[in-house]
């Protein structure tokens, strides 16, 4: 059992890629980008980010000036940021990436990476399309380090990208997960207590739709009834106190685990909320509409199964 204290350790964890997870991870990026034979590193990150002086935290950390520093970073990342980056990338002799940020910076990185590391058009490279077996080992090595505890993207194959007309479509492959994952909880101490909720909800609603999905793939469950619980005791706690490291470690293991777990598949909630996320000119927040969406789904799904459905109560302290 954990103290009541978050763990000072940072735990090592080779499951999918290698991850970092505990207070303090962060100082280890020399390192790891090291491992990587990375030396300029281009780092994608956002004006957000920037300004809430967390890139100083990261430069901070890093052994020598990053190569270079792409901040343009849309809230759905976009074919378009991925090409300007790409560009920065070469121009500025750049031999790797590191995604600092949310989703959407990470998801940015990742079509960074294809493009930096193989050319071409991005539209290739989709899913639907018949991109997936183009995108290979030769992509640029990325490093990813979230700052938000929601999309798991950090350990994910997938990265979801706005092209020109507003359509969203998925780059996805086993290449995409980042070589190295830094999970350093301290990075969350200063998130808003909205961004806190909505991130967190997106992390709750990965593991949900994962362990209600038909398919079989018996560890993908158990680790998504463990992050429902974790998320059930400890975001509420998350959002009303900022700084309650317990609260932010638990949220950020949830989080993670919502990435390792939706390797298996996800749902409805999802399949809506991704169209939704592209939609118009309002561009919600992707947990937010997971949040939204998350009752009416979990109501049609309770009659197909029920079983299910209360072995997530009991994980994650509800009523039968």
């Amino acid at each position: 059992m954990l103290d009541a204290a978050a763990p000072d350790d940072v735990a090592i964890i080779q499951y999918l890629t290698h991850i970092r997870l505990g207070f303090g991870a962060l100082d280890a990026l020399a390192e790891d980008l090291d491992a990587l034979g990375v030396a300029r590193p281009l780092v994608v990150s956002d004006r957000g980010i920037e300004a809430a002086g967390l890139l100083a935290q990261l430069t901070a950390a890093l052994p020598n000036p990053p190569g270079a520093v792409f901040l343009e970073t849309p809230p759905n990342p976009s074919e378009a940021a991925a090409r300007a980056a790409a560009e920065l990338y070469r121009a500025q002799g750049c031999d790797g990436v590191v995604a600092f940020g949310g989703g959407s910076s990470i998801d940015l990185a990742k079509a960074v990476a294809v493009l930096a590391g193989q050319g071409g058009d991005l539209a290739d490279y989709v899913l639907i399309r018949g991109g997936a077996g183009k995108i290979s080992e030769a992509i640029a090595p990325l490093v990813a380090i979230p700052t938000t505890a929601g999309t798991g993207s950090e350990v994910g194959r997938a990265a979801l990208i706005t092209f020109e007309g507003g359509r969203k479509m998925a780059l996805v492959s086993p290449h995409l997960i980042p070589k190295r994952a830094i999970c350093d909880p301290g990075l969350l101490l200063g998130v808003p207590a909205g961004l806190t909720a909505a991130t967190g909800m997106d992390a709750l609603a990965h593991c949900v739709e994962t362990y209600l999905s038909p398919k079989i793939n018996p560890p993908a469950d158990a680790i998504a009834l463990d992050g429902a619980g974790r998320l059930a005791r400890w975001l509420e706690a998350a959002v009303s106190d900022g700084s309650n490291r317990r609260a932010r470690w638990e949220t950020m293991t949830a989080s993670l685990q919502g990435g390792l777990t939706f390797q298996k598949g996800l749902g409805a909630v999802h399949g809506l909320s991704h169209a939704l996320g592209g939609y118009g000119e309002a561009r919600l927040h992707h947990g937010l509409l997971n949040a939204l969406l998350l009752p009416p789904v979990l109501r049609h799904n309770a009659v197909a199964a029920p079983e299910k459905e209360a072995a997530l109560r009991h994980a994650m302290g509800l009523a039968p």
